[in-house]
């Protein structure tokens, strides 16, 4: 029931375990946006690398990161990553296309990026909270930066966003009202979900998945640059 409920962020937790599992062993990832490395554990395998710039939450840990630094300019060599990902975090950054660069930047040639945006979400982490957006600004970072697309993917239409957000409406009502809230709208919008192929376009989407990698270039190795 949660999964069905929090589908953005089931999906999003299938897609990074996903991502996780393609990279080869040992192979090093850079998680930018980290956060709290809540994503840590995916990468037991391999050689995790998590960077954030450390002002999103003020009650968060961010003791666990190898570094804190601006997404704009990593403190990394080029092609020093097989695999990167950045989890519904260029909304909180000022300049999406230069992080965006930056992660090309960093991943070795044939090396795969993983990037979740939000389309509709409420505003949050505030004040820093920038940007929300679509499948065709979401295609032109990834092609500006020089990076390949794979898939763009919306999660979810019209139908999973409006249960999303009749669900969420508790929050505007102090106990008793908001369990009340939940008792009138629960029904109808668990129910809701069932309709989302009548939106074939999923223009009205909680967020999207995009894929994208580096193209390989003579000269590199199995397409993985080795930093020391």
């Amino acid at each position: 029931m949660r999964a069905y409920v929090l589908h953005f962020e089931a999906a999003i937790a299938a897609e990074v375990e996903g991502f996780a599992a393609a990279l080869a062993p040992g192979s090093r990832v850079l998680d930018a946006g980290a956060g709290e490395g809540q994503y840590a554990g995916r990468f037991a395998g391999h050689r995790y690398v998590g960077v954030d710039l450390g002002v999103g939450d003020a009650a968060w840990d961010y003791r666990g990161l190898h570094a804190i630094a601006d997404l704009r300019a990593l403190p990394f060599p080029d092609g020093a990553f097989a695999g990167a990902l950045n989890v519904v975090t260029l909304e909180h950054v000022t300049d999406p296309q230069a992080v965006v660069s930056e992660l090309a930047r960093v991943l070795a040639p044939g090396g795969q990026l993983l990037l979740i945006v939000p389309h509709e979400w409420e505003v949050h982490q505030h004040p820093h909270d920038y940007f929300r957006y679509t499948r065709f600004g979401c295609g032109l970072l990834l092609e500006r930066a020089g990076l390949a697309i794979d898939s763009i993917v919306p999660v979810g239409g019209y139908f999973r966003l409006l249960s999303r957000r009749l669900l969420s409406g508790y929050k505007f009502f102090p106990p008793p009202l908001s369990w009340f809230w939940l008792m009138v709208v629960a029904g109808p919008a668990l129910l809701l979900p069932l309709l989302d192929g009548l939106d074939r376009q999923a223009d009205y989407t909680l967020g999207y998945i995009c894929r994208a990698h580096k193209e390989a270039k003579s000269g590199y190795a199995d397409g993985y640059a080795e930093t020391p």
